[in-house]
């Protein structure tokens, strides 16, 4: 078989080369990296990661293929893979095929035998920055192009792109528990499949709506809560999702509805309140953040992907931050002193990740139980 040739070309000048994997083609995207030991297949399906090309800091992927059940989502939504060493031959007894196989389907383009150390760090010093990653024949004249009409995230509504497709959770999720289970209405932002199942598991019906529903279109379903989704890009330019937010809680002056918001979510409602988010120099992308609640004192080990956080200074004093990050010391969570609203940074599904944040999910059950 005719080796692949594949080029990862950085916004600074910065040129690597190894061999192609997967899709043959060429695609840029803002290049941030993983620091999961596993969970491949979750990450590249995550729309959180959409306009992403992803290093896996891990050096061997693909050792254990790829099945129907564990993606978080109904395709792939970033735009790129860099490892270490791709390991064509896998070992799993729930494997189905093969994550270059599943790639070529998705074109999504790879490239092994890339120093994901060195090019971790750089991302660590120069921060998060702009490439494009070419598998296959292509000029660096072509990449370059390719490069100059590739947008800043900064300036695209992401969340808004995701759910726009046809591939979107809201229009492909079938629930499947008891019908007579209490509503919980989810606002699709890019809204990963984990965080549904893990709702089915606390004895509600999640309903997934657009990102574009209008808080008519939330209260006409008579929720008993809501639940603000994950999403990819800059919660600043979600201007309808600030706006749903703020409308959340001005229900809560004069009804009781439980608002809880995950990663985007969070963004969201902390926006919504008059909070301002700032951009992380390379992100938090991982299963390995350590974060403590600071009511108990207790630390979980969380999964985490976002490129955003709340600017602690800049939240309004009705809110409470409940979670910090031990690394950086930034929000993980929040939580209204008056209202039945809470926020979460990190992943409490985690897919992939460990499962000790699940909690969360039986805290909003409590909720909408009170």
């Amino acid at each position: 078989m005719t080796e692949k040739k594949a080029k990862l070309l950085l916004e600074d000048g910065t040129l690597l080369t190894g061999s192609g994997f997967g899709w043959e083609g060429m695609k840029a995207g803002e290049v941030v990296f993983n620091t999961a030991l596993s969970g491949y297949q979750e990450i590249i399906t995550d729309p959180s990661y959409a306009s992403q090309i992803v290093v896996m800091c891990y050096p061997h992927i693909g050792n254990y293929g790829v099945n129907s059940t564990d993606s978080e989502s109904f395709s792939v939504w970033c735009r790129g893979l860099v490892v270490r060493k791709y390991t064509s031959k896998y070992s799993n007894h729930r494997a189905e095929e093969s994550l270059e196989e599943f790639m070529v389907k998705n074109n999504l383009p790879g490239i092994e035998g890339v120093d994901t150390r060195a090019l971790v760090k750089k991302i660590r010093e120069k921060g998060a920055m702009k490439g494009v990653l070419a598998c296959g024949e292509y000029s660096r004249e072509q990449m370059e192009e390719e490069l100059k009409s590739f947008p800043s995230i900064e300036t695209c509504d992401l969340a808004r792109e995701v759910n726009e497709s046809p591939l979107a959770t809201y229009k492909n999720y079938s629930y499947r528990g008891k019908e007579d289970c209490p509503v919980v209405v989810v606002v699709d932002y890019g809204a990963k499949l984990s965080i549904l199942k893990k709702l089915e598991n606390t004895g509600v019906r999640p309903v997934v709506i657009s990102a574009s529903s209008k808080i008519e279109d939330v209260l006409e379903l008579s929720p008993a809560g809501v639940l603000l989704s994950n999403g990819p890009g800059d919660p600043a330019m979600v201007s309808g999702g600030i706006k749903l937010a703020a409308e959340l809680l001005a229900v809560n002056k004069t009804k009781y509805l439980p608002v809880m918001g995950i990663c985007m979510g969070n963004q969201l409602i902390a926006l919504a309140s008059g909070a301002r988010t700032f951009k992380l120099k390379f992100g938090h992308h991982g299963s390995n953040h350590p974060v403590k609640e600071l009511s108990t004192g207790k630390v979980e080990i969380t999964s985490q992907n976002h490129n955003y956080c709340v600017d602690y200074e800049s939240l309004p004093g009705e809110f409470e931050v409940t979670h910090i990050n031990l690394n950086d010391k930034t929000v993980e969570g929040v939580r209204h002193s008056s209202y039945p609203v809470i926020g979460c940074q990190y992943h409490p599904e985690a897919g992939p990740g460990p499962y000790e944040s699940a909690y969360i999910f039986e805290k909003f059950r409590s909720l909408i139980n009170a």
